[in-house]
């Protein structure tokens, strides 16, 4: 059994990291949040120490490694600007880290963390449960065998709205989430060069507070791409029935279908991590690069573009 504390205990995607801790036989003896609505807690472990004072919590990591117990992993669900300095403080305490992603906003920072995972001999673990959803396995499986006289045609479509928290919050200030594609997209960036290959041209056609699209060309694939936070994007008949998600994926005409078990992968990232097999800086390196260049591209014409840019 590992020792886990947890950094942004209040947050909307702290609940499944909970779950993962308790379900991999784990304890989760300490939590940090500046919020103190975290009653979800106690459903998972209801015996954690609870701060809302990062001094507090940093110094009863210090009483618990003076005592001969000290904590094995750090949890990270903290705002995107925070995770970089809470990955540094959590390496030099001597744990390994679980970050949410986007695990930083450039790749600048990967490089920092570098550093700090070599002095501290510890490792940055980060969340691509997408990697662990067996379509996308079975997709990448399936690009990885046949031989292609041309690329693969895909058109990828993400509407999520969101109400007027939303942009009341630290989400829709870019310095601090890195904007909307790093925020909600990072991890589609991720899935699309883990399956096609190496990233070799990015082209931006939308990029606005609250939707962007663009062109991606990989290795093995021409991708249209379509983020979006406005409920007006989502089709007007799932609108009637009260949808308020629309996740689509075309593969040269093939619907990818992920929807189901999406949210239900970060038991199975636990257990990679925790047996030493799971993602780490290098490989959330394409992903933050490709959201970095997104940022400060120049809106172009060029490149094939999304339908609901035409």
């Amino acid at each position: 059994m590992k020792n886990f504390a947890l950094i942004g205990a209040a947050g909307y995607i702290a609940p499944r990291h909970m779950k993962a801790i308790k379900e991999t036989g784990n304890n989760l003896k300490v939590a940090y949040d500046t919020n103190d609505s975290v009653g979800v807690i106690d459903s998972h472990f209801p015996e954690a120490e609870y701060f809302t004072e990062f001094e507090r919590y940093q110094y009863y990591l210090n009483l618990l490694k003076h005592e001969g117990t000290p904590i094995d992993y750090v949890a990270i669900c903290s705002p995107n600007y925070l995770h970089e300095p809470h990955m540094g403080l959590s390496l030099a305490q001597g744990a390994e880290v679980i970050c949410e992603k986007p695990l930083v906003t450039d790749v600048e920072a990967l490089d920092r963390l570098k550093v700090f995972e070599r002095n501290s001999g510890c490792k940055v673990n980060t969340i691509l449960q997408l990697r662990y959803h067996e379509n996308i396995l079975a997709l990448k499986e399936k690009v990885e065998s046949e031989q292609r006289a041309s690329k693969y045609d895909v058109d990828l479509t993400y509407v999520t709205s969101r109400g007027k928290w939303y942009h009341a919050s630290w989400k829709s200030e870019d310095a601090k989430s890195g904007g909307i594609c790093t925020n909600i997209g990072v991890h589609f960036y991720d899935m699309l060069s883990f399956i096609f290959g190496d990233i070799q041209q990015n082209v931006v056609h939308l990029f606005e507070h609250d939707k962007a699209a663009g062109y991606l060309e990989f290795e093995k694939a021409r991708v249209r791409w379509y983020l979006s936070l406005d409920i007006d994007d989502v089709p007007e008949e799932l609108r009637a029935k009260g949808q308020r998600t629309f996740r689509y994926i075309d593969v040269s005409g093939s619907a990818l279908e992920f929807s189901g078990g999406f949210t239900d992968l970060h038991t199975e990232s636990y257990k990679q991590i925790l047996n030493g097999n799971g993602y780490g800086l290098d490989e959330a390196r394409t992903g933050i690069q490709i959201v970095s260049d997104i940022r400060n591209l120049p809106i172009s014409n060029a490149g094939e573009k999304h339908s609901l840019v035409r």
